[in-house]
């Protein structure tokens, strides 16, 4: 498991990420907001714990950007803040979870556990039938979840209707998507088509997007369009 530590205090944060290490999970260490918010962009993480009190860009804002873009990625919130209204706005504003200072670590590590379980089995009913993330060719990760590729050139977003169009693409690698299955698939998710090259458009965005991976979408005339190199996808 992959975790994003928030945290300035830098005596706590060698402390916890210690622990959370001989625990089994990898840690990766941000002092303020800044680092944070550029992390997130650049690798995947399946939980990050997020204090409030940060340098440069506060733990609220984080928070509310990583929602606002759509990311419902596990966040575990550190907090000094013990009154109930406190914690009703840090869960109303997206925190999965909180603890309070001073950190107990066996307490930590559970409420941890717990918000990674209940993230997983959210995902496990998803509708897709899919699993959380799919690894594309070469080092590309692409995860439905959070509309996000990620390599080692940097990380990729992708719009609702490009998500759809790329798991749809990977669901029928080296096989013809036709235009009605991106319609049907696009209005199972109340999604328009739009003007009338829409489809082209969203298509034509897409492939500029996997130009760092060895998937390439041909346009096969008069049937719709052909995933070269998803075989490779799992």
């Amino acid at each position: 498991m992959q975790l994003l530590l928030v945290e300035d205090d830098e005596i706590l944060a060698t402390g916890m990420a210690s622990l959370l290490r001989l625990s089994g999970f990898a840690v990766e260490h941000a002092p303020n907001g800044a680092v944070a918010e550029f992390l997130l962009t650049r690798h995947h993480f399946d939980a990050v714990i997020l204090d409030l009190g940060l340098p440069l860009v506060d733990g609220p804002t984080v928070l509310q950007k990583l929602r606002a873009s759509g990311d419902d990625l596990p966040v575990l919130v550190l907090t000094a803040l013990d009154r109930l209204d406190s914690r009703i706005t840090l869960l109303n504003a997206g925190a999965d979870d909180y603890i309070t200072k001073p950190v107990d670590f066996y307490e930590l590590e559970a409420r941890l556990r717990a918000v990674l379980r209940r993230s997983a089995h959210k995902r496990a009913a998803a509708p897709t039938g899919h699993g959380s993330s799919t690894s594309l060719a070469g080092p590309l990760r692409f995860d439905r979840d959070t509309r996000r590729a990620v390599s080692s050139a940097g990380a990729v977003e992708f719009s609702p209707r490009e998500t759809i169009l790329l798991d749809l693409l990977l669901a029928n690698a080296e096989r013809v998507v036709t235009k009605e299955q991106i319609i049907a698939a696009w209005a199972k998710e109340g999604l328009e088509v739009g003007q009338g090259n829409a489809i082209e458009v969203h298509m034509h965005r897409l492939r500029r997007k996997l130009d760092n991976s060895s998937l390439s979408i041909k346009t096969i005339r008069g049937l719709g369009y052909l995933l070269e190199g998803g075989a490779e996808c799992v």
